[in-house]
């Protein structure tokens, strides 16, 4: 796709009255290759809240609490929060930088493209493209996954210890908890925009909630000392064979789950105003706050949280029977339900960034549809199509829990490798193929300047995001068993092989990379100023 397009195309589709002139935003989609279809309804409180709500912060800890505490004990949970949230911030950073060049529905997927020379143009964006596809609908499935859980963990807690929460219920709850999602995700943009400028305020606002309750209610004598919150008394390994170090780092993987998803705001870069400059700033401050909160959280949680002997307690989530033992049944359940909430919220914002993925894809014929979920309602303005696919496509895993517990458990697994995989590549790109002739990157107004800022805040974020996959691959507990055995990377470079698969064997027939569609609206253009004229002649 070319950069810039033929100069009377160029005008006679800025005097469309379907592009708004004044609107530089819609200039620079159109010098990307790309009609403006979306309104941009999004404001600048609502962006930030869209960025802040996709990493869900209280309700994303909440489910993820017991893999750092049960693996290398409160300590763990503590440091590896904000050392992976530190490094969080070079890849948010680098992302952000990309977003800004790159302001459109398919983020990351159209960049990767951009960034490399034209004969690896399609097979790169292919394999980007269905990394982040899938990565997506596996975060979307998991998390609401897990927010039917965390229902069923309330009623468990606020019936008797005895209550049984079949597989059935906790499915069923989940597919009707994705109906609606999809059903709230086909409204038109302005009132999405009007409902994610609400997220970030019972995001937020649960997680100091819970810190301020639970250290008012935790007697200054039960506390724990600095030296099990912060020092060796707290780092307990739990793992049943991995050595201390390894035990110590599988407590990244509640930062790296929580801290994922950054380009989901960039999906919607076409219904953002000033997208250049609101996405990417969104997506750097949802990325400081939610690490420097979290911190705060889980320092808070390990103080308050008792006899780790206790947890993770019937509910079966360490993070619910820490605010029930300090809070009681009342308190805990009604706190609950605000992080419920806010896994709510990152399910909406999840759906609605991936199916502008879907939609960013079909439009460039990345999928056998001919286009056909590459369309918008136009009752709505929003892709209704593949808003409807997204959500069917999430609801797979979770229906495979029935029949293999473990087949569902391993495709969930797919979320973070798979979407880091896809975020790293784009920003390797742009590094080896910087002085390339047929790779021309123009920076936006987020930049970190081609110094060594920018330079170390790429490679740093590579590393670390390699080194990360490697801890992904990790079963957290020995002896291995086909139960606990972790499928990620298996998952995540089968996908990798099966595309690449079907990329040689028909895939590369339809698809050529990332595809400007403004041919195909200047014909329209031009035909209907056609129609007018011979409507005038016959008049008169």
């Amino acid at each position: 796709m070319a950069k810039s397009i033929d100069i009377a195309k160029d005008d006679t589709i800025l005097s469309s009255p379907a592009v708004n002139v004044s609107d530089d935003d819609d200039k620079e989609l159109i010098e990307l290759g790309y009609v403006p279809s979306f309104k941009r309804e999004f404001s600048n409180l609502a962006t930030i809240s869209f960025a802040f709500s996709i990493m869900g912060l209280c309700s994303s800890i909440a489910t993820t609490f017991n893999t750092p505490l049960l693996a290398g004990g409160p300590a763990s949970a503590v440091w590896c929060w904000i050392l992976g949230a530190t490094m969080c911030l070079t890849l948010g950073s680098s992302i952000a930088e990309i977003v800004s060049a790159y302001p459109t529905c398919g983020g990351l997927y159209t960049a990767s493209a951009q960034l490399t020379p034209r004969k690896y143009r399609a097979s790169v964006g292919w394999l980007v493209g269905w990394l982040n596809i899938l990565g997506q609908i596996a975060g979307v499935s998991s998390t609401e996954f897990g927010l039917s859980r965390m229902i069923w963990a309330a009623v468990v807690v606020g019936k008797s210890d005895d209550y049984v929460v079949t597989e059935k219920m906790v499915v069923g709850l989940f597919i009707g908890l994705l109906v609606v999602h999809g059903l709230l995700n086909s409204l038109a943009t302005r009132w999405l925009a009007r409902m994610s400028s609400s997220f970030v305020f019972v995001n937020l606002g649960a997680t100091f909630l819970i810190i301020i309750v639970l250290l008012a209610t935790t007697p200054r004598s039960e506390m724990h000392p600095a030296s099990y919150v912060f020092g060796s008394g707290g780092l307990v390994n739990q793992t049943g064979g991995w050595n201390d170090g390894l035990a110590f780092l599988f407590g990244l993987l509640s930062v790296q789950w929580t801290m994922t998803d950054y380009d989901a705001t960039a999906h919607i870069a076409e219904e953002v105003r000033r997208a250049a400059y609101a996405a990417p700033s969104a997506i750097f401050i949802a990325v400081i706050g939610t690490g420097l909160i979290g911190w705060l959280l889980n320092i808070v949680i390990v103080l308050c949280s008792g006899p780790l002997d206790n947890l993770p307690g019937p509910s079966g989530s360490a993070f619910l029977e820490i605010m029930y033992l300090r809070m009681g049944k009342a308190g805990s359940l009604v706190l609950w339900v605000f992080v419920c909430f806010t896994a709510f919220f990152v399910v909406q914002t999840a759906l609605q960034a991936v199916s502008r993925t879907v939609y960013a894809f079909s439009r460039d014929h990345g999928l056998p549809d001919r286009g056909f979920f590459g369309e918008n309602s136009k009752i709505t303005n929003t892709p209704l199509r593949a808003i409807a696919l997204s959500t069917l496509v999430s609801i797979i895993p979770g229906l495979l829990d029935l029949a293999s517990p473990i087949a569902a458990n391993a495709i969930f697994s797919l979320t973070a490798m798979a979407l880091d995989l896809s975020y790293i590549i784009p920003i390797f790109l742009r590094r080896v193929f910087a002085t390339h002739p047929e790779v021309n990157f123009k920076p936006g107004p987020f930049y970190m300047g081609s110094g060594i800022l920018g330079k170390a805040a790429n490679w740093i974020c590579i590393s670390w995001t390699l080194f990360v996959c490697v801890i992904f691959s990790f079963p957290t507990v020995r002896p291995v068993t086909p139960d606990n055995m972790n499928y990620a990377s298996v998952i995540t470079i089968g996908v990798m092989v099966l595309a690449f698969t079907w990329y040689f064997i028909d895939g590369r027939r339809h698809y050529h990379g990332p595809q400007s569609n403004l041919d195909r609206m200047h014909q329209a253009i031009v035909q209907d100023g056609h129609k007018r004229d011979s409507d005038s002649n016959t008049l008169a």
